[in-house]
């Protein structure tokens, strides 16, 4: 039996998004000190929507591309480390909200199912 409900399909979606954030944080960080690195981002907003809008079909990966508009370093490097401190730490409470909520809409369902059972 699948308990699946529209909140928590989304609330998946969003835990991915917010995963795929972190991990592209990650790689720029990673990068910081790689000559010629342009910083990696994806438009959160859109991506999310995007995948509300597709709910039905499999999960894709957000467009992933370079972010315009920042300075770059003499070797060429945009990697900002207090950008991507910002980046990470917004998404990391974006990853703790998620949870939360799913948890929320987890508890929501058990309570439906034990209802029904009385």
């Amino acid at each position: 039996m699948d308990v699946t409900t529209g909140l928590g399909d989304a609330l998946g979606k969003y835990l991915d998004l917010t995963a795929a954030q972190m991990r592209l944080t990650a790689g720029n960080i990673a990068n910081i000190d790689t000559p010629g690195y342009k910083t990696q981002g994806f438009d959160f907003d859109k991506a999310f929507s995007s995948a509300l809008q597709g709910m039905g079909g499999a999960g894709s990966e957000p467009t992933v591309g370079d972010v315009d508009g920042l300075v770059a370093r003499p070797d060429g490097n945009t990697v900002s480390m207090d950008r991507e401190s910002l980046a990470l730490s917004k998404a990391q409470l974006q990853f703790r909200t998620g949870v939360e909520l799913l948890k929320h809409e987890y508890s929501r369902v058990m309570s439906a199912i034990h209802a029904d059972a009385k």
